[in-house]
């Protein structure tokens, strides 16, 4: 048994989820040794962002939002 609540999550936290996923899966697969500088802080701060919107969802699914 699992201490996990059963969330359903909505059609717009659905596709936010997919969505920094999919930055996350991209950021993994990426050459960072082949990166320009420019191109390696785009994606931190694609990933900062993906940070946040999951921190974010988190707070929508548990209604424990703090700022």
């Amino acid at each position: 048994m699992s201490d996990t609540p059963d969330c359903r999550l909505t059609p717009e936290q659905k596709t936010r989820l997919e969505l920094t996923r999919a930055d996350l899966s991209e950021a993994r697969s990426a050459d960072l040794a082949g990166l320009s500088p420019p191109a390696l802080i785009f994606l931190v701060e694609q990933l900062r962002e993906s940070l946040h919107e999951a921190l974010e969802l988190i707070d929508d699914i548990t209604d424990t939002h703090t700022e």
